[in-house]
């Protein structure tokens, strides 16, 4: 397996360890939260992490194709 390779699998492993994280944290507090308007105002902060979560894996995923991966050393 390339470098490359593996740095993409561990990526996209931490993004779904996270993501069912962020599920279980939301279907958590769909049970104890009373009232709908309680469950969507705390509920979709954690969906939303999840996204941008997401998002982010993405954004690596990309940057590890492009040899981009290490552009802090630049500076």
């Amino acid at each position: 397996m390339k470098d490359h390779d593996s740095k993409i699998v561990v990526t996209i492993v931490i993004t779904v360890i996270f993501s069912l994280y962020y599920i279980l944290y939301f279907l958590v507090l769909l049970a104890a939260l009373p009232g709908i308007i309680s469950k969507l105002l705390f509920g979709i902060i954690p969906l939303g992490l999840m996204g941008m979560m997401i998002f982010v894996c993405v954004q690596r995923i990309n940057e590890i194709r492009s040899g981009e991966e290490d552009d802090l050393s630049n500076y």
